[in-house]
């Protein structure tokens, strides 16, 4: 019997992919292990390895295709022996076919167990809205507020301190850490249902919460400019509509999830960075040379800073956390995540254990993976995880800024651009290489006082590098 391909789910996160090329051809023998074609992620562009032997019968999503939902036939593979042409026929009539692998036997295993997939009942068709109800009337007198029947139920129902949720929801909620009374329902009566977990990990369907009085009205909250409102408001004509890609996607819907689910607060020291200047000068000029007679290495500043904050987080190991519900998730290691900039978006490859790793290994290391970063062919395990993450604008003249904290990660540290700057020793205005650093922490995980020591760590290192070499 013929066999299923199906899109294959090549990272936690992923609902969509692109088929962007097609390395067999319809008629072609396949063996276990063959790369059968390469798949576009918002992430990166993978390798997709057949399971099992046979030959490639017919192919039903075309290369360049883009959107292709997680699990959805791409191909179909006849086994050995067996009519090809048959196979082929039964996926054009869209008949059954007696075996059909996951696509997630035939992904790489993640570094960290994905969510679970809500993609069943995200599908189902949306329940029609009830009638409009009768306006209700304010009261302050005021115009009285037509709202339809979803909306009166859950506000009724929010106002109580109860929220209407199926048992799923709630699991995929709690996993994905939004609170469920956030989450705006989709289901009969308001009700929240596992399609609208989907859309809460998009970013959409969230609804902003303010403290009011227990039984107290809920706040009435403006509604997201439509995109045909947006569109309005400029002249037809004077804008380019381009659709946002994969990456855009997942980048606007983490984001959004982390600003309105974690509490970020921020702190802001002036690093002296003269002494580091100095040193990374003398470590460059001495570097060993390869074969070619080029350097074994060039230190950039951003490897003392990936190196310092490792450090530092081994120093305040209480700093070192994840938030979970269950939980505070202590981490043993420093696993840095590095912002690299990308067509249409960013990536943060992480350098594991960088507490245990030399700057000329963290420079190395850093240099391979921002190249294949930047060429989409980072494996999920390389930019999935970590404990905490730097974002470095200091190459585009950046002062200073603040950074949104990457989940699960607790902190952020932005880092500004190294000038000089006149400051003030024993009385004196003298001139230094100062370097500003903004960390952005997760308060529900580090407060204020934890998140002080930890910068203060940071600080301490940076300013003195040759403590990160003994």
């Amino acid at each position: 019997m013929p066999v299923n391909i199906l899109m294959p789910a090549l990272s936690p996160t992923m609902e969509k992919g692109n088929l962007a090329k097609w390395l067999k051809k319809e008629g072609d023998p396949i063996k276990t292990g063959d790369v059968i074609a390469e798949i576009e992620t918002d992430k990166a562009t993978m390798e997709y390895e057949a399971i099992e032997d046979g030959t490639l019968a017919k192919i039903v999503v075309p290369e360049g295709t883009n959107d292709v939902p997680v699990n959805q036939l791409i191909a179909v593979l006849a086994q050995e022996g067996e009519d090809v042409k048959a196979a082929a026929a039964s996926a054009a009539k869209g008949g059954p076919v007696a075996k059909a692998p996951s696509a997630v036997e035939a992904a790489p295993k993640p570094a960290h167990p994905a969510v679970p997939s809500v993609a069943r009942e995200a599908k189902a068709p949306p329940v029609a809205p009830p009638p409009p109800a009768p306006s209700v009337p304010r009261r302050d007198g005021g115009e009285p507020a037509r709202t339809n029947g979803r909306d009166s139920v859950a506000t009724t129902a929010s106002a109580a301190g109860r929220v209407f949720a199926s048992p799923l929801a709630r699991r995929l909620a709690k996993e994905i850490g939004i609170e469920i009374g956030r989450i705006q329902g989709s289901g009969p009566h308001g009700r929240v249902v596992a399609r609208d977990i989907a859309a809460a990990r998009e970013g959409r369907g969230l609804r902003a919460l303010a403290a009011v009085p227990v039984g107290g009205p809920t706040p009435m909250v403006a509604p997201a400019m439509t995109d045909p409102q947006i569109r309005a408001l400029y002249e037809e004509g004077s804008y380019e509509v381009v659709p946002h890609d994969g990456m855009r996607r997942t980048i606007a819907a983490r984001l959004t999830a982390s600003v309105q689910t974690i509490p970020h607060f921020y702190l802001t020291v002036d690093c002296d960075i003269g002494k580091l200047l100095q040193d990374r000068e003398e470590i460059n000029a001495t570097a060993p040379e390869d074969k070619d007679g080029k350097p074994a290495y060039k230190l950039s500043v951003n490897d003392f800073v990936i190196k310092a904050l490792a450090l530092a987080l081994q120093r305040i190991p209480d700093a070192n956390v994840s938030w979970t519900e269950a939980g505070m998730l202590k981490h043993k290691h420093s696993d840095i995540g590095v912002a690299v900039a990308m067509p249409n978006g960013l990536i943060t490859p992480i350098i594991r254990n960088a507490e245990s790793k030399s700057l000329s290994m963290i420079s190395n290391e850093m240099r391979e993976l921002a190249s294949r970063a930047r060429a989409r062919k980072l494996k999920p395990q390389e930019y999935q995880g970590g404990t905490t993450a730097v974002s470095n604008l200091g190459m585009y003249g950046i002062k200073d800024f603040t950074a949104v904290i990457n989940p699960p990660h607790a902190t952020i540290l932005a880092v500004g651009a190294g000038e000089e700057r006149a400051v003030v020793r024993n009385g004196k205005i003298e001139a230094a290489h100062i370097m500003s650093v903004t960390m952005s922490c997760d308060h529900r995980a580090v407060d204020g006082a934890l998140g002080a020591e930890l910068i203060g760590a940071f600080k301490s290192l940076i300013e003195n590098p040759v403590m990160m070499l003994v």
